[in-house]
């Protein structure tokens, strides 16, 4: 499974191609006229932490290119509801169809279920992608720096700001960290620290103790991918680490709502 990145990246190219069919930017700000005002991914992040809990980023992830499928009883409005009776903060929605069997319409789906502020997870490499999140109901956007450049991620950041939408800027490594200081963002982001190498997608705990001590003071920071059990959560809070971005392993779980519970008890 050798850099899966580069295979997504190149589909999601063709992708944008057509959707600059589909959409013209004019179209786009007229769906996004329709659609009621972000809710506060950060602010809801944070609140949880700022009350001395764990802020979640609850997953809605169906299957991924390393795993597979993961969850074959598949109801977005469903999960969305379990995540927010088990404590979830935010919720993430895969919206990649070919490499992670998402659609824009679960994500629609998981907002109108509940009020929980959403994610469009996705691979975002053109300002068209960030304003089609925000037409479908996106409240934030991932910018992943492994497949940004410095100036496309500041860019991508800028439109995203300008249309409201928070933003998760997730980095795997130090020269990811550096390239992401170095983009003159401000301090308008969460910082996400993927545990899982997207060429590889090994997944290591490791890779956000090892960055900690790197970040600049105040980063609002999140851990993504193999928090699966309360003592990973535990590590994590002993490092001062309360942001989480948390799928595959509450998605397995026949309550995803439950699970998140007792994970972060």
């Amino acid at each position: 499974m050798s850099d899966i990145l580069d295979k997504i990246l190149a589909v999601k190219k063709d992708e944008i191609g057509a959707l600059k069919k589909q959409y013209s930017k004019t179209a786009l700000q007229d769906l996004i006229s329709e659609q009621s005002a972000p809710r506060g991914f950060a602010a809801s992040l944070n609140a949880k932490v700022k009350a001395g809990g764990a802020g979640v980023i609850a997953e809605i992830k169906k299957a991924s290119p390393s795993k597979g499928l993961i969850r074959a009883d598949f109801d977005p409005a469903w999960i969305a509801n379990e995540y927010a009776e088990g404590g979830a903060a935010c919720l993430s929605v895969l919206t990649d169809v070919q490499f992670f069997q998402g659609h824009n319409d679960y994500l629609k789906a998981a907002r109108s279920a509940c009020t929980l502020p959403v994610i469009r997870k996705d691979f975002l490499i053109d300002a068209l992608q960030i304003m089609e999140a925000r037409a479908i109901g996106g409240d934030c956007v991932l910018l992943i720096a492994a497949a940004l450049g410095k100036q496309q991620l500041n860019e991508l950041h800028a439109c995203a700001r300008e249309l409201k939408l928070d933003v998760l800027v997730e980095i795997h490594d130090r020269a990811e960290l550096d390239q992401v200081l170095d983009a003159g963002l401000g301090n308008e982001y969460l910082l996400g620290i993927n545990n899982r190498n997207l060429r590889t997608f090994a997944t290591s705990l490791e890779t956000t103790l090892d960055l900690l001590p790197l970040l600049p003071k105040g980063c609002e920071v999140v851990t993504e991918s193999g928090i699966a059990k309360p003592d990973d959560v535990a590590r994590m809070r002993d490092s001062d680490v309360h942001r989480f971005l948390i799928g595959e392993s509450l998605m397995r779980q026949p309550s995803p709502g439950k699970a998140l519970k007792d994970l972060i008890a």
